[in-house]
């Protein structure tokens, strides 16, 4: 890409809305300068943005058409390293792509994923019931406390990973997200998570379970019979724990985190006048999990409303912007339950589309209604302007999320 970059990603997160805003009034796909130099065109238009998730010509695969990457000219310590050289269902395209799909598809049916129900009211119960031993008044963090375990345990248990080795993983997890590492790190965080994956895959092959893990490396494929390659295995383990957990942490921190700064909204949901759906979806719509996951490729020249997206070229595409596309949605930045249309892509669109969607709107239905029904009294610790933002341009949400689960004893003696 020669052209000129009007915009340096921030890659702390904190003004990720600002520069989707104007990159929109640049044009459908805007050249922008990523760690290390890298550049790519990121695309916040959300017609622009559909329309390249289902185009054929548009890849994940880094291996197959990045020339850069192919040509040694991306180092191995390269900031994003991590998310271009795995091997699995989120990288790889074609033929490949459908295999995988087919193969790991089969964990997160209709009826496997509502078989999780009870598995997932049983960690919210327990979760719940921690909370609701601390004091009267007393500050807690959400994220830490219920956000972030519930759903990194419910995964660790669909894969089959021991609890005690989740913190490490999930520590991994976080600095592959984190957008503010250093080359040095990133190269470790490649190299240490890919070393974990392989002890607990090899550990499964002694002991199988019934679990997603055992159950890929005994899969065959339907259709040629294939089994997944050891470096796909590794991967795709990793990627089910990662998006599984990670942005299902960061969709609850944001449900949250809108119902507590719009009451009036969290009335409507106990008077009975909207769902949970609602306040899911437009979650979904206004605060997208996954900001900007990288990266696409363009197999082929690809034109744009007067631009050209070249052959090789990398392409960003910013999901948390798209909701907020002022094409598709009126004040499109405001939250709000009763709004009728919420269409969003957050999670993805055409073959990537994500496959535990189904998943983690089950959570959310599960686990929002019981939380709140517990802590009715449950409001922010800090203002609103005072969460801190994850140090990160590729997912969405705070570091911690500090609340006052019920009245304080002071408060409550007054009133």
């Amino acid at each position: 890409m020669n052209e000129r970059c009007p915009i340096v990603l921030d890659v702390t997160g904190r003004e990720v809305h600002r520069q989707a805003a104007r990159a929109r009034e640049l044009g459908p796909a805007t050249p922008v300068e990523l760690p290390g130099g890298v550049r790519a065109w990121w695309v916040n238009d959300y017609k622009t943005a559909k329309a390249l998730l289902t185009d054929p010509r548009i890849t994940k695969s880094a291996r197959a058409h990045w020339p850069a990457f192919r040509n040694g000219e991306i180092p191995p310590d390269w900031e994003l390293i991590s998310w271009v050289a795995m091997d699995n269902i989120s990288t790889v395209y074609g033929k490949d792509h459908m295999r995988l799909r087919r193969l790991v598809g089969k964990a997160f049916t209709r009826r496997r994923v509502e078989a999780m129900r009870p598995r997932i009211v049983e960690i919210t119960k327990n979760l719940i019931d921690d909370l609701a031993a601390t004091d009267p008044g007393e500050v807690v963090d959400l994220k830490s406390g219920f956000a972030k375990p519930l759903p990194a345990r419910l995964v660790a248990h669909l894969i089959g990973l021991p609890e005690e080795a989740l913190d490490g993983v999930v520590e991994v997890i976080d600095m592959m997200t984190d957008t503010t590492v250093s080359p040095a790190q990133a190269q470790a965080v490649l190299a240490g998570w890919r070393g974990a994956m392989e002890e607990f895959i090899a550990s499964k092959r002694r002991e199988p379970g019934e679990d997603i893990t055992s159950h890929l490396i005994a899969a065959r494929d339907d259709e040629d019979g294939s089994r997944l390659s050891e470096s796909e295995l590794t991967d795709t383990v990793f990627a089910i724990l990662g998006a599984g957990a990670e942005t299902t942490i960061n969709f609850l921190d944001n449900a949250i985190t809108e119902l507590l700064t719009h009451p009036e909204q969290r009335a409507m949901i106990v008077r009975g006048e909207k769902s949970w759906d609602d306040v899911i979806e437009e979650t979904l719509r206004v605060q997208a999990p996954l900001a900007s996951l990288p990266l696409r490729f363009a197999a082929e020249d690809v034109e744009l409303d007067g631009v050209t997206i070249r052959r090789g070229d990398p392409v960003l595409i910013n999901y948390h912007s798209l909701g907020r596309d002022p094409a598709l949605h009126h004040d499109p930045e405001r939250f709000d339950i009763t709004r009728a249309d919420k269409e969003h892509l957050s999670f993805g669109h055409g073959p990537h589309y994500c496959l535990g969607a189904g998943v983690a709107r089950l959570i959310g239905q599960v686990s929002l209604s019981m939380l709140f029904d517990r802590f009715p009294d449950m409001a922010l610790a800090v203002a609103p302007e005072e969460l801190e933002p994850m140090p990160t341009f590729i997912m969405n949400g705070h570091r911690s999320l500090p609340v006052r689960l019920t009245v304080p004893v002071a408060a409550a003696a007054a009133s």
